[in-house]
């Protein structure tokens, strides 16, 4: 469905406004004005930056999901999930998705029911609910457009060739903060040392599970259903540099790669676009300074979240939605000092395994499995504080 202004721009809603990838869709938007209109709006919390962009932006349409109580709205300012859905469904041409974990499903599906392309960051989505995502697109007619760095490569690889002549995508991974710590030492890990991470600036959730690769588990889970590529044929490989963003072989023995700094500005340009695109966007690597790419295996030891997100991916309907669901509380844990870093994954896995899981879940199941998963983390990891578990 298209909703281009008379002009021909094309009209924009971001969810997640005010996050990283909220902020720097602005400053595309901003930097190509003859190509983008930011229409609509919706942040997660921060109603002063929200008030800020509606200025900045001259918005009618926004929504802030739970404000601070108290917290000054802008006029028309929406509150609470049911506004943001509506500010989703509004006439766009694209609805870019950034807000953080599960709270994105919700005016993802109403994006998606109004028939508007969505352009998606926040992995979560397609991980807990991905056959009820791709089973709404469907119906609708939207597209789902990748913007994370590696599936946007994948995307790219992806155009033009016949699905049939694909043997695998590849997903590469930095590897994080400890791809070369001693296993010995993960015990002492800190919290800080797992936000310092050696390529990107991500949110703190997002760098966690770059370091534990959690991140890299939701991501072949969110391949799988954004290419329809079965999980056997979906791997990940260690590339410290982070200069290829992923590649796909293909059953002749070619293997085509995309090569870029790491600058999400790119892959959020290209999804805004729908795929065109624009001069300028960032800096071509320099392949001669780079001189050289390294790729690594992935050692299960070090980084077993990989095998258990691609386990809760091939058992299929309500496991992914467990499986983030305890990793969202686990790395919370985490981040507020109730859990040590080594404990994150086991943790995860052991929630997973406890779940009660619905084979072919509605949305009011996969938000009990949800809930239930999250109370159990924080549960377990309130009694390891507490030295009683």
């Amino acid at each position: 469905m298209s909703h281009t202004t008379p002009t021909g721009r094309r009209r924009v809603v971001l969810l997640g406004a005010t996050g990283s990838i909220g902020r720097q869709a602005c400053e595309i938007i901003e930097r190509y004005p003859e190509h983008f209109e930011l229409v609509g709006a919706v942040a997660g919390q921060d109603a002063a930056a929200l008030s800020a962009l509606v200025e900045r932006f001259r918005l009618r349409h926004a929504a802030v999901v739970a404000p601070p109580p108290g917290a000054a709205l802008p006029s028309g300012c929406g509150t609470g999930m049911a506004a943001a859905c509506e500010v989703a469904a509004m006439p766009a041409d694209v609805v870019c998705v950034g807000i953080s974990g599960a709270a994105a499903l919700r005016p993802t599906l109403a994006a998606l029911d109004a028939g508007t392309d969505v352009a998606i960051a926040t992995k979560e989505v397609l991980v807990m609910a991905g056959e009820l995502v791709t089973e709404r697109a469907r119906a609708s007619g939207a597209r789902l457009l990748p913007v994370d760095s590696e599936h946007s490569a994948l995307w790219q690889c992806l155009r033009g060739e016949d699905p049939a002549g694909v043997r695998r995508l590849v997903l590469t991974a930095s590897g994080g903060p400890f791809r070369d710590r001693p296993l010995a030492d993960f015990a002492g890990i800190t919290v800080e040392e797992a936000l310092h991470h050696p390529n990107w600036s991500m949110g703190p959730k997002i760098t966690v599970d770059s370091s534990t690769m959690m991140n890299k588990g939701l991501e072949i889970i969110e391949a799988h259903f954004l290419f329809d590529v079965p999980y056997s044929r979906i791997d990940v490989v260690i590339h410290p540099s982070s200069i290829v963003h992923s590649c796909v072989e293909f059953i002749d023995g070619a293997t085509k790669a995309q090569l870029g700094v790491p600058d999400m500005s790119l892959p959020i340009a290209l999804a805004l676009t729908g795929g065109h695109r624009l001069p300028g966007v960032c800096p071509p690597a320099d392949l001669a300074a780079v001189g050289r790419l390294d790729f690594l295996p992935v050692e299960p030891a070090r980084f077993p979240a990989v095998a258990l997100a691609r386990h809760a991916g091939e058992t299929g309907g309500a496991a992914p939605c467990a499986l983030n669901a305890a990793n969202e509380a686990a790395v919370a844990a985490f981040l507020a000092g109730r859990l040590r870093f080594v404990d994150v994954i086991p943790l995860v896995a052991e929630t997973l395994d406890a779940a009660e899981l619905p084979a072919s879940p509605g949305i009011e199941e996969l938000a009990a499995i949800d809930a239930w998963a999250r109370a159990a983390v924080d549960r377990a990891s309130t009694a390891a504080m507490s030295g009683g578990g």
